[in-house]
């Protein structure tokens, strides 16, 4: 299994409330992955789940989210293809993707092109189960209110804001985890 701990280590040294927020909701959304994974029948790689929910977060600290502790250079939405980065950088391709991915419910090109958002343009789209279980799960938590877990409704709500491909995939996530 994969040391996320010294992974985590290298990136978040300090014992901060940075660290505190990233770990907090990373657990949030990796425990709530893994018990929808528990009632499915579907074919989940629980391990690499465990492994990249932890992780999909991972290049937050490079943004400028000061709500959340974070006093990097780029915009928020660019932590995904950033996390990404990192996770080639140490080896693991597989990780990366779900770092690139999750962003929202994914991102195609063509809302990336035409909402002018700052990352690579590209799909960037959850294609595997797990991609899929961890993007879903992710909608559920904030790092800006770690205390609450959204209802289904206000999950659904806060990907609408953005997109409404988001939406669709959102719906059929429902179909399939729940």
């Amino acid at each position: 299994m994969l040391d996320i701990i010294s992974i985590i280590n290298t990136y978040y040294p300090e014992d901060n409330q940075l660290r505190h927020i990233l770990m907090t909701h990373s657990k949030q959304v990796t425990d709530f992955a893994l018990k929808l994974s528990s009632y499915s029948s579907l074919s989940i790689d629980e391990t690499f789940v465990y492994e990249a929910g932890m992780l999909h977060d991972i290049g937050i600290f490079m943004t400028n989210a000061p709500k959340i502790q974070c006093f990097g250079e780029y915009p928020y939405l660019c932590h995904g293809y950033l996390g990404a980065e990192l996770m080639r950088k140490e080896g693991y391709p597989r990780h990366a993707l779900v770092c690139e991915r999750h962003t929202g419910a994914g991102l195609c090109k063509e809302e990336i092109f035409s909402l002018n958002i700052p990352v690579p343009i590209k799909d960037m789209i959850p294609v595997s189960i797990e991609e899929k279980l961890i993007c879903f799960a992710d909608t559920f938590y904030s790092k800006s209110r770690l205390d609450k877990k959204k209802s289904l409704s206000e999950a659904r709500r806060s990907i609408a804001i953005h997109s409404e491909e988001g939406v669709k995939r959102f719906d059929e996530w429902c179909e399939l985890f729940l």
